[in-house]
């Protein structure tokens, strides 16, 4: 890998923006739209950049292939699933404390990792990491002006999802000889096959009238935050490696906490400010150990 430039840097920062921004905009769609209705609009449009791309590049999509089961099945852990429960935790609880929970995806994968993983073990100084950062999380949970009765299980769910990004990880390393596009076009198409009827029988998307602004949301969720972004990790995996690409997962947190700040006028509260630099800590003595 080639030693990183200013524009990697900028597209790292630009990348981070860009997820950040998917947590205050899910909130905005849940006004209008119900979580099934927004995993399936996020996955379709989604997937419209990332199959053009394909197309463009000559990549086959494998998504029919002897492997589909393995598509479905990771489309449904990594995208149907969490996109799911993401947006249903995020109708109860302040989207600034999504990105914190949402956060902690490279301490579980590094949990997992352990498990499932020959070269993943834990050290002390990962285990030092992961206790730091989950007692970040723990802590965030004491807060009881922002997480009550009310939406406890609500964020229990959005860690939940962020589980499933780590899982569907994990499970990808099966096919992991395939292109990364063809891999991400044929989990997307298979996404999509899978939240159409739930979403037309459960929530009947057409009985809804939804406002400009959850319209504009679902779209930018799907577009950018999912097919853009993906199309961005491409390149910075390409170019730099998966090691300066994890360096995203320090800045999601933060731009998301900035963010819900300036469009959602979302309370910052002491210990949400604790359980932020203890996740980041935590992030930091694990990627260090590796």
């Amino acid at each position: 890998m080639r030693q990183p430039k200013l524009i990697d840097y900028t597209l790292l920062i630009v990348l981070a923006l860009i997820w950040a921004s998917a947590f205050f905009n899910i909130k905005i769609a849940t006004e209008s739209f119900g979580p099934i209705t927004i995993a399936f609009l996020r996955v379709f449009f989604g997937s419209i950049p990332v199959l053009l791309l394909c197309f463009y590049k000559k990549i086959k999509i494998e998504a029919f292939s002897k492997d589909w089961y393995w598509f479905a099945i990771i489309g449904f852990i990594n995208l149907v699933a969490p996109f799911f429960l993401i947006a249903y935790g995020v109708k109860s609880v302040q989207s600034n404390l999504a990105a914190i929970l949402m956060s902690t995806t490279p301490l579980s994968s590094t949990i997992l990792g352990h498990f499932f993983t020959k070269n993943e073990k834990f050290n002390f100084i990962k285990t030092f990491g992961i206790l730091i950062g989950f007692s970040g999380i723990i802590y965030l949970f004491s807060d009881n002006f922002l997480i009550n009765d009310n939406n406890f299980v609500s964020a229990l769910l959005i860690l939940l999802g962020s589980t499933c990004y780590v899982v569907g990880g994990v499970l990808t390393l099966k096919i992991s000889k395939k292109k990364n596009e063809n891999v991400t076009g044929s989990i997307l198409i298979w996404a999509v096959i899978i939240l159409i009827p739930l979403a037309s029988i459960i929530e009947k998307p057409w009985n809804t009238i939804p406002s400009v602004a959850s319209s504009i949301s679902v779209i930018y969720l799907g577009l950018v935050s999912t097919g853009l972004a993906w199309l961005l990790r491409f390149r910075i995996l390409k170019n730099n490696g998966l090691i300066f690409q994890s360096q995203v997962s320090y800045l999601i947190p933060i731009f998301g906490i900035i963010l819900s700040y300036i469009f959602l006028d979302e309370l910052i509260t002491d210990k949400v400010l604790v359980s932020l630099i203890a996740v980041l800590v935590g992030l930091y003595f694990v990627k260090k150990a590796k």
